[in-house]
Parts: C-alpha cells; structure tokens; sequence
C-alpha cells in the first residue's frame, strides 16, 4: 500500500473481515493484560523461591547495565510500532504473539518458583512500571520476560535490517541481564525457544484459512 498514508491503511484494516475480528481481541486484551500483571508480579514476590546454583553467572561479576537494557529493549519496542504503523499485520503478528508468550510466561512462572540470582541487581526502567506495579519484581524469572519481548520483536519484524537490528538486541540484552545478574541463564536461553514456538502457532492460526496473503498485504 505504497500510496495510502497510514491512516488509510488502517481504515482499510479496519473494514478488513479478516483483520477486524483480530484487532478486536487484541484491544480486548490489552486492558485485561494492564489490569491483571500487576496483580500477578505483588503476588509471586512475597512466595518463596529456590535459588539456582548457575555456574555462568558465578563467573560474572554484577554491574549494573540498566540504561543500556532499558534503551534497547525501548528503541525496539519502537521499530515494532514503526512498523506496524503502515503494516496492521505486523502489528497483529506481534500483539497475539506477545499474548500468547505473556500467558506461558505467567504459567512457568506460577509453577517454577525461583528466588532471584545471587548479586541480583535491580533494573531500572520507569516505563515497566505500568506492567509490575509499585513493588520492585524480582521473581518474575523463568523465562526471561526481557529477552522474550525482544525475540518476539525479531521474528515479527518482516525488512532484513530490522531482523538483523533484532537479533543482535537480543543478544546483547541477553548478555547484559546477565551482567545485571537479573535472570539466570536458564530464563534466557529458554525464552527465545518459547517465543519462536507460539510465534509459528499464531502464524499458524492466521495463516489457517490459505489467507496468508490477505494477512500480509
């Protein structure tokens, strides 16, 4: 749609009888997503965990990276929305992707009890805040939410460059909550494993129908 601005683009997302009824459940979603994350990361702080014995970051001493992580992790986020601003179906790709990665996270979580790392420092990003509340979460591990969000990014993006810019975010965030201590490795080497699973089911469920080009029009 080279010619349409991206207000006519999602006009016509809009009127779309294939897109409509995704872009419904996503703004469905969200609110449900907001109102119940917070509620969820009070609750797992105050249970106890078991600390991992992780013999990588035995061998890294913390420093805190916090501004380095916040400023990947937040120019991706924007790539993702830069995009989706004149593509919908990337925008829908990613946003029932991300649904489907935060509902197993909630899960492994909630039946993978974990204390945080030893030397665990903190991460500062005033932004999360919206999602964990007022508590400072640091139970919220397996798997790595951070790393997670950035693969779901990699896979959604569709412009070579984006992908290789996704790609080496994730590595360099994973490296980093390592440095920070804030996940152990076994969170981070899991999430983009997971990720790429549900990112293949949900292209899997908008593809079902053999509407693969209607959806990536």
């Amino acid at each position: 749609m080279p010619n349409l601005s991206a207000k006519e683009i999602w006009k016509e997302a809009w009127r779309s009888p294939v897109k409509k009824p995704r872009l419904i459940i996503i703004l469905i979603l969200i609110p449900i997503f907001f109102s119940l994350l917070p509620l969820f990361f009070n609750y797992i702080e105050k249970r106890n965990g078991v600390v991992l014995h992780d013999i990588l970051l035995a061998r890294i001493p913390p420093h805190n990276v916090s501004i380095i992580i916040f400023a990947v992790i937040w120019t991706m986020i924007i790539l993702i929305l830069y995009r989706s601003a004149r593509n919908p179906s990337v925008f829908i790709t990613y946003c029932l992707t991300l649904a489907l990665v935060t509902t197993a996270r909630l899960i492994c979580i909630s039946l993978v009890p974990l204390s945080p790392p030893i030397g665990l420092i903190p991460l500062t990003d005033p932004i999360s805040g919206i999602f964990y509340g007022e508590a400072s979460v640091t139970k919220d591990l397996f798997f790595s939410g951070h790393t997670a969000t950035l693969a779901t990014i990699f896979f959604c993006l569709e412009k070579r460059s984006d992908k290789i810019m996704g790609l080496f975010a994730v590595i360099i965030v994973a490296i980093l909550l390592l440095i920070q201590h804030i996940h152990y490795t076994i969170d981070i080497i899991t999430a983009p494993i997971v990720v790429y699973v549900l990112y293949r089911i949900t292209c899997r469920f908008l593809f079902r129908e053999g509407k693969q080009q209607d959806v990536l029009d």
